[in-house]
């Protein structure tokens, strides 16, 4: 008979829910999917519904497609060497739905950052290519999608960072230290009139040189503005 109290058990089940990173990144390369078309077709905004693999093995794309540009989408589709056998859907006041199949030319990143341990949160096309926020375990899994995507010559940028313990937490394009500095600054009163510490103070307290300190205020301040302001 067991003495373990109830309620205690430990359970055998991997996780990944705790701690983590959610990265938002752009990818380009002419073989993403429907990137041909997207260059052409710069007034429309696409984001995938889901794929599926039927039966005979074909990959299937369902996806929304937003704007005023339907014809030259639809043009760009038929020429497009990433899809094939594009068929309209559905139509909506403020949407089309499309589905297309991948050709062998695709190149896909999403089964790599399955691979990973990532999970896509939202993605949506831009004209200089696909805008994908992915929640990873660990900055290791961000490199290695780096490393993937250079192998096969994709552009990767990351545009933001965050931390991802409680959703919303971190804030948003900063770096861990610029975070730290901006933190101090303000548990401090740097913003405060008057001010209750100088940047040579901090400078000190974060041991780091002033001018490193200027540099990562201005930096941080406008990273604060460029994801903050409408």
């Amino acid at each position: 008979m067991s003495t373990e109290p109830i309620g205690l058990e430990q359970s055998a089940l991997r996780s990944q829910a705790d701690g983590g990173i959610v990265a938002e990144v752009r990818l380009d390369h002419a073989d993403l999917v429907l990137q041909p078309t997207l260059r052409r077709a710069s007034g429309v905004t696409v984001e995938p519904e889901y794929r599926t693999i039927v039966g005979s093995g074909r990959r299937l794309l369902f996806c929304s497609v937003y704007g005023n540009a339907f014809d030259e989408f639809e043009s760009g589709l038929a020429a497009d060497p990433t899809v094939t056998d594009p068929v309209l859907v559905d139509r909506y006041p403020d949407r089309r739905v499309y589905r297309v199949e991948l050709t062998d030319r695709t190149i896909s990143v999403t089964g790599t950052i399955a691979e990973i341990g990532g999970r896509i949160l939202e993605r949506s096309s831009t004209r200089d290519g696909w805008l994908v926020q992915i929640r990873f375990p660990g900055r290791d899994a961000l490199v290695s999608l780096n490393e993937f995507c250079q192998d096969r010559d994709i552009s990767f940028q990351v545009n933001h960072l965050r931390t991802s313990d409680d959703g919303e937490d971190g804030l948003v394009g900063l770096t861990p230290k610029q975070q730290e500095l901006l933190t101090v600054a303000y548990q401090e009163g740097y913003f405060d009139v008057p001010r209750g510490i100088s940047q040579n103070e901090l400078a000190d307290r974060l041991d780091v040189s002033k001018s490193a300190i200027s540099q990562r205020l201005r930096r941080a301040i406008a990273e604060l503005c460029a994801t903050s302001l409408p």
